[in-house]
Parts: C-alpha cells; sequence; structure tokens
C-alpha cells in the first residue's frame, strides 16, 4: 500500500508545495495554501473500463481511444458522431450546434444566476425526446428536484435522478443506463475515495473531474459540469479544470434583471465569439431570439445622457442603450462610477472630451452604464459612451432616431469598426434612420455599394461620417432635442 503523505495545496492554482507558506510561490495569491492528504498510488483514469465492442456506440472520440492504433485522418468518419441538438436555439449557437458526442462541457457562472435550471430544462427536453440522460445532484435531493421540475416546462417523466457525492456510486449507473447525457451539479459537491481531502477542494476537483472526462471519453457520453465561480468571477478549483474540458460555458447576468447572457470561453468543436440569450422568467428560462428589442422597450428618448449602440457578440448584432449623467462635484474630488462599462475606457473617454471637445468634465461627477444589466467591453462603444455622456453635460438629448458606433483614439479621432453593413441593418430593422459612424468606414462600405450591381433594396438607416469626436459633439448640438423642444421629440423607434 502507497505511503501516504501531507501537501498543500493552492485553492487558487492549483499548484503543490510540501510545506505551507502564507503567499503562493508559484500564483501570488495570499493564504490560499490548504493542507491535504494525498496517496501517490492513487491514479486518475475512468470509473470503469469502457466496454469495448459491446455498446455499440458510434463516438469519434471513444473508438480511438478503444483501438490504441493511429489511423489516417482522412478515414475518420466524423458522420457517425453527429451533433445531438439540445432543443434550445440559444444553447445550440454558442455550442456551435449542439453537444459533441464524448465532450465535456463546464458551466459556471454566480450563485443563483440559473445554473441549474438551464441544466434541467435541457436535461429534460432531451429524456422527452427519447434519449437517456442522467441528472446527478450533490446539492439537492431528489425530492428536491423533481419540486423543481415541476415548475419546468418540457421536463419529461424519463429524466433519470441520482442524488449522490461519490464518484465511484456513478460507475453502476453508468453501465446500465449508457446515457447519451450525464449532468453533474456541482462538480465542487463531487469526491472520490481516492484523495482523502474535503469535496471543493483542489485536489478533490482536480481527480473527480478526470474520472469522470475519461470514462464520458471512453463511453462517448456528453458530460456537462456545473461549476461555482469565486468573488472575482473566475471558475472555481484547479486551473487544470479548464485544460480537462471541451468546453466552457459562462452564465453571465445581474440578478436584479430578467436577462441572462451565455458565453463560450472555450470552445474546442465552435465559435468562442457567440452569445446566447435568455429570459429568466416564473416557468424557467426562455430564449431570446430578439434581444435588441428587449434591450431597448425601456428607453426614454426625452431625457439627456442617452445613446444608442449597435454593439457585435460574434455574428449577432445586439443594440444596448448607453447612459450617463453629469452633475457638479458636491467635494473638491469629482467621482466616476460605471456599471457595465470598464472603468478605464470611460476615464480615458472623459479626458479625450475635456482636452479635444472643450467640454469641462473635470470639475464633474460622472456616472455612466450600460441599461438592461448587460456588460460593454467592445471598443467600438466609445463613441456612444462619449456623446451619452456630452449629452448629459449639455443637456441635450439624443435624437431617439440616431445611433452611434466607432472607436475613439487619444487624439480624438474616430477609427473604424467591423461588420458595419450588420450594424446598420439591425438599426435600420429597429426604426434608426440615422447611425454616426468614422467617416472612413462609410467611404469604404459608399464604394462597396457603388461597385455592386445594387443587390436588393437600399437601407433606411442614414450613414452620418464623422472623422473626431468634436465633430459629434457638434452634431449633438445642431440636432439634438433641447429641454424646450423634448414635448415635441419622436418617439423611441
Amino acid at each position: 500500500m502507497a505511503k501516504r503523505r501531507t501537501i498543500h495545496a493552492c485553492q487558487a492554482c492549483g499548484a503543490q508545495h510540501p510545506q505551507w507558506h502564507g503567499r503562493c510561490p508559484d500564483c501570488g495569491q495570499w493564504d490560499s495554501l490548504v493542507e491535504e492528504t494525498w496517496s501517490p498510488g492513487a491514479g486518475s483514469g475512468a470509473i470503469a473500463a469502457a466496454d469495448r465492442g459491446g455498446s455499440g456506440r458510434s463516438s469519434l472520440v471513444a473508438s480511438s481511444l478503444d483501438d490504441g492504433k493511429p489511423r489516417p485522418l482522412a478515414e475518420i468518419d466524423v458522420a457517425a458522431c453527429p451533433r445531438i441538438p439540445t432543443g434550445s436555439k440559444e444553447l445550440d449557437r454558442v455550442l456551435g450546434g449542439g453537444f459533441v458526442p464524448g465532450s465535456v462541457v463546464l458551466l459556471g457562472g454566480d450563485p443563483g444566476i440559473g445554473k441549474s435550471t438551464l441544466a434541467l430544462q435541457v436535461a429534460g427536453r432531451l429524456a422527452a425526446e427519447g434519449q437517456s440522460v442522467l441528472y446527478v445532484s450533490g446539492e439537492e435531493s431528489a425530492e428536491q428536484i423533481r419540486l423543481r421540475a415541476e415548475r419546468l416546462p418540457g421536463v419529461g417523466g424519463a429524466l433519470q435522478i441520482l442524488a449522490s457525492t461519490r464518484v465511484e456510486a456513478l460507475a453502476a449507473p453508468w453501465r446500465e443506463l449508457e446515457p447519451g447525457l450525464v449532468v453533474v451539479d456541482s462538480i465542487q459537491t463531487i469526491q472520490t475515495d481516492a484523495v482523502e481531502s474535503a469535496a471543493g477542494s483542489v485536489a478533490q476537483v482536480r481527480e473527480s473531474a478526470s474520472r469522470l472526462a475519461a470514462t464520458a471519453k471512453q463511453l462517448g457520453s456528453v458530460l456537462l459540469l456545473v461549476g461555482h465561480v469565486t468573488k472575482d468571477g473566475s471558475l472555481a478549483g484547479p486551473r487544470v479544470l479548464e485544460h480537462l474540458v471541451d468546453v466552457v460555458l459562462t452564465f453571465e447576468g445581474d440578478r436584479a434583471h430578467a436577462f441572462r447572457l451565455l458565453r463560450a470561453a472555450k470552445n474546442r468543436f465552435g465559435s468562442t465569439q457567440e452569445v446566447g440569450v435568455f429570459n429568466m422568467a416564473g416557468h424557467g428560462l426562455e430564449a431570446v431570439e430578439n434581444p435588441s428589442e428587449l434591450f431597448l422597450e425601456e428607453r426614454s428618448t426625452r431625457a439627456p445622457g442617452s445613446c444608442v449602440v449597435p454593439l457585435l457578440e460574434g455574428s449577432r448584432p445586439l443594440l444596448v442603450e448607453l447612459q450617463a449623467l453629469v452633475a457638479p462635484a458636491p467635494y473638491g474630488t469629482p467621482r466616476r462610477t460605471t456599471l457595465g462599462l470598464e472603468d478605464a475606457r470611460v476615464a480615458l473617454l472623459l479626458a479625450v472630451l475635456d482636452r479635444r471637445s472643450r467640454i469641462d468634465l473635470l470639475s464633474q461627477d460622472v456616472y455612466a452604464k450600460a441599461a438592461g444589466g448587460v456588460r460593454v467591453a467592445e471598443a467600438a462603444a466609445d463613441l456612444g459612451i462619449a456623446l451619452a455622456i456630452a449629452s448629459s453635460r449639455l443637456d441635450v438629448a439624443v435624437p431617439a432616431d440616431s445611433a452611434a458606433i466607432g472607436e475613439i483614439g487619444l487624439g480624438g479621432e474616430l477609427r473604424r469598426v467591423s461588420r458595419l453593413e450588420l450594424r446598420r441593418s439591425e438599426a435600420g430593422r429597429l426604426g434608426f434612420r440615422r447611425l454616426l459612424v468614422p467617416a472612413i468606414c462609410e467611404r469604404e462600405l459608399r464604394d462597396r455599394e457603388t461597385s455592386a450591381a445594387a443587390k436588393g433594396p437600399a437601407s433606411h438607416c442614414e450613414l452620418v461620417p464623422i472623422t473626431e469626436v468634436a465633430q459629434a459633439i457638434d452634431w449633438l448640438a445642431a440636432n439634438g432635442v433641447r429641454s424646450k423642444d423634448r414635448g415635441r421629440s419622436e418617439s423611441a423607434p
């Protein structure tokens, strides 16, 4: 029997050290080392040996593991392992078309954001379609899952529930049911007998996930792991967990709002640029196929300090309202508060506005946010943020039928943005008649439209070329709606 020894594992990066340190020598985190017992003889193989040839599964990953022999790439038949649609268009969009047999998917998010609800809805839909699905819960009892499933539409009664926290307890049901999908909620509550440490520790998460992933790839099952996040928003557990899985999904959103955004931080089988939008309702998560309309339905068109920006999330355009409020600073040092926007980007734009457009902002408190709980990180939103701030400072509302897009440089110049045609089309579809864009983008798009032989009808959204931020402020002063004219301002498109 292998002799057990004590190690100190970092809860942040997973590094192991023979003695305790106040600060992890690998990642630099303070007070992150926890004492654990480790056995050198404990392996990290699968729960059970695969049923080689007996199950009849047609999985690319499983067959390559079973053969043990190299094969020419051209002879590998990918048609034998088609994707499995999840029943949710938004989730399929982020995954790239559905689950890949034998893949391991990690779903993370803040507490109460809807991770377990999404996992249960997907598992219930697939079970209702006749597929074998095993739902393993280490956080709830079987009765609690039944109560939660009763309020979710489409959750079939054929869904197999297992309330257990031991990895070894999954071996027999996994072999017997041969499920196409196995959901583990959550990986931080699962533990294996091979590691003598508490559930949720670095060693337990690493070993349990490794054994579950090896079994999923051998048997051709899709493994969906639900994971917790730390207070800084990163996935809890060792960093190796993200390298072990094939897909890392993050569920984002403000619990005060109903909207939820699903992104792929890692995807071996598709793009990481797509985003799925959900609405948290009383009967579960609903897919939002037209999120722009929902983001703008509560928009006020009469108050200064608001500007609509057509952003891009992967291949999907989203119209988001950016808001700003500028008020005199009652104390010596003005405040800058942001919500859903990057602090550094807003500070940069305030400095550019102060120097390049001669708007006094250094003595003003500035509050900026993205409405609807959306987080905006795209540099193309610079012009919209600047116009919202200038609109509040000048007390002039941006016209209700106008939107803006463009990146602002430190010299005040506007730089090009990508996929302008797609952004313009979405803005025109929602009734916006003017779109402020960098002048270079307007020229390039005009040249392409001129060279093309009049393909289809022209867009109803006019492009307004802007060279520098001072020109955009002048346009706002000339075309904006002042306080005396707000009663006659147009309604939102």
